[in-house]
């Protein structure tokens, strides 16, 4: 029977196809004595060998998606497999304690990864910990006859079960073959959600209920427009959304017109509007939707997908790549936000009670100068093949900003006596995503070449609301007269000293937050780069005086509710 279940819609578009349930499966299992030895061994063995197969297959995937370098920890996998000595200690344990193979197992890799956890001076390691902890769980899934998911290795058309997807989970996922996902948790701000749209796959997120109420195999329609999961679905409501499906794919055509078209608004007010991205495989698409810059560039994802340290040559690399594919036109660039729910397994960090109040962000950089002058390097270095910005995460004090100011001094000090080729421009910034930096930012103006304001955490801050806590969404308030007028401040002090201001946060491309973010005045604005066109054609129908009046009357209103109803109905038709 066709069900309906909503959520937050979180990347626009519609698919149609069968549920993939990207859910762990149950992996328990019950302590039982054997009297058949060598049957129990024999199990073993099979199940060893049928992990071997599937993690074969799984790195030839991972070769042809993601390069060789990043399928290492496959075959670092396949080598723990194929250790005589760990199937060996196993076997013994059968034989010595006549108990089967799971338990065996289970205690045998136990006792590994409890070693490896000690090692706590020696990241690598600590990493062999996770590794076995991962074998053992596929080696038990063979033994009791269960399937684990694995994105990589879908080759039909799916949509996505989960009830969230990790930064490296999305990585995996295969548009050819991933047409959509819906998840339990997650807001428009989470990075499943960034990331979807970043791939141009429809997604719903935060239903609560997806991974329960939807069976594996089962027919789902992914509504991104509205925020709906359709459940097996009938004739009429696949006729009906496929129609969906055409009048958004027919509007982005129309959107499509406009890729060379400069950002200008109706009364003939220039902007600029730019690209978040990721990693440098992400400039196709940069390309493809016209972007007059990049805005963002998430570092973190290049040391998230690596197994080491990324060193400065490879990061040299990633960053030329992209500052070449602009062709002269900006790239901002951030520092490493390591920290909150961004973690690397090569690089611990201690447990905290409020990770994203923590140790984070510059506040690593700043503790780990060395880190942070490699990554510095590599900056300053690739900025003499375009037109390089750096802006510094999770400002809350001037003294920050002066310190990691000093050590990008000290960079450009040693590379110039290197003899070393680079930008001596490169513009200097920082992230407002700390109410303290907002309330402080007639004196940062003096100091920074630009603002770039990182709106999912600065609402999450000024609202002391965890943007990932269910619980707390509605708190979630983008539109709020609080939010926009930490916006209006910062805008006002960078304008007065003659600074650039950009929004990189999702309020960038939010068809409500646009016309407010013109009337205030922003520059730039910045977004997943599928959203570019449907915003600079937006902007193109607004006239700036109009939206400086509707801004002065959105940030004299109450709640967040009035602000968007405001917009809305002074908006539309535009």
């Amino acid at each position: 029977m066709t069900k309906k279940i909503s959520g937050i819609a979180a990347s626009n578009g519609v698919a149609i196809a069968k549920a993939y349930k990207l859910v762990d499966p149950d992996l328990s299992f019950a302590k039982t004595s054997v009297t058949d030895v060598d049957a129990e061994k024999g199990r073993l063995n099979a199940a060893f060998d049928a992990s071997k197969a599937d993690l074969t297959k799984i790195k030839a995937k991972a070769v042809e998606n993601l390069g060789a370098e990043e399928a290492e920890v496959f075959e670092a996998h396949l080598t723990i497999l194929s250790d005589p000595e760990l199937v060996g200690a196993i076997q013994q344990q059968i034989e010595k304690d006549q108990v089967n193979a799971e338990t065996a197992l289970s205690d045998v890799t136990d006792g590994y990864i409890a070693m490896f956890e000690t090692m706590t001076d020696n990241a690598y390691m600590q990493e062999r910990a996770a590794d076995i902890r991962d074998i053992t769980k596929r080696v038990l899934s063979h033994l009791l006859n269960v399937t684990l998911p694995n994105p990589a290795l879908i080759d039909e058309e799916v949509v996505i079960i989960a009830k969230d997807l990790t930064p490296s989970d999305t990585a995996q996922l295969d548009r050819k073959f991933v047409k959509g996902f819906i998840t339990d948790l997650g807001g428009r701000t989470s990075h499943s959600s960034i990331m979807a749209r970043t791939l141009e796959i429809p997604a719903v997120v935060g239903t609560e209920i997806a991974t329960t109420d939807i069976a594996e195999d089962e027919l789902v329609i992914v509504d991104g427009l509205n925020g709906h999961a359709i459940i097996a679905p009938d004739e009429a409501t696949i006729t009906e959304y496929q129609k969906i499906g055409d009048q958004y794919l027919a509007q982005k055509a129309e959107w499509a017109c406009l890729k060379d078209e400069p950002t200008t608004s109706a009364d003939g007010v220039k902007f600029m509007t730019g690209a978040n991205i990721g990693t440098p495989k992400d400039l196709p698409a940069v390309l493809e939707n016209g972007a007059e810059g990049i805005g963002l560039y998430r570092t973190e994802f290049l040391y998230m997908d690596s197994n080491d340290m990324p060193s400065e040559e490879d990061q040299f690399e990633a960053y030329k790549t992209v500052l070449e594919g602009m062709q002269g036109k900006p790239v901002t660039v951030r520092t490493m936000d390591i920290g909150g729910d961004k973690k690397l397994p090569y690089m611990p960090l201690p447990e905290e009670e409020n990770p994203f109040l923590g140790y984070r962000a510059i506040r690593i950089s700043l503790d780990k100068t060395e880190m942070f002058k490699t990554q510095l390097r590599a900056l300053v270095r690739a900025s003499a093949f375009g037109t390089l910005w750096i802006m510094f995460p999770m400002v809350a004090t001037l003294p920050e900003f002066r310190a990691a100011k000093a050590v990008f001094e000290t960079v450009k000090a040693e590379l110039k006596n290197e003899g070393v080729n680079f930008d001596d421009n490169i513009k200097l910034g920082i992230m407002i995503e700390i109410p303290s930096a907002a309330i402080l930012a007639d004196k940062f103006a003096k100091e920074v070449d630009f603002f770039s304001i990182g709106t999912n955490d600065l609402i999450q801050y000024t609202m002391a609301a965890d943007r990932g806590n269910e619980k707390v969404a509605y708190l979630y308030q983008p539109y709020s007269p609080s939010i926009l007028r930490l916006i209006k401040r910062t805008i006002d002090c960078a304008h007065k000293e003659g600074k650039f201001v950009a929004v990189c946060g999702e309020m960038g491309g939010d068809p409500i937050a646009v016309p407010l973010l013109v009337g205030l005045g922003l520059d730039e604005f910045s977004m997943s780069a599928t959203s570019i066109l449907q915003a600079r054609s937006l902007i193109k129908n607004l006239s700036t005086t109009d939206m400086q009046a509707l801004a002065e009357k959105a940030l004299d209103l109450d709640t967040n509710d009035e602000v968007a109803e405001l917009v809305k109905a002074a908006t539309t038709n535009k």
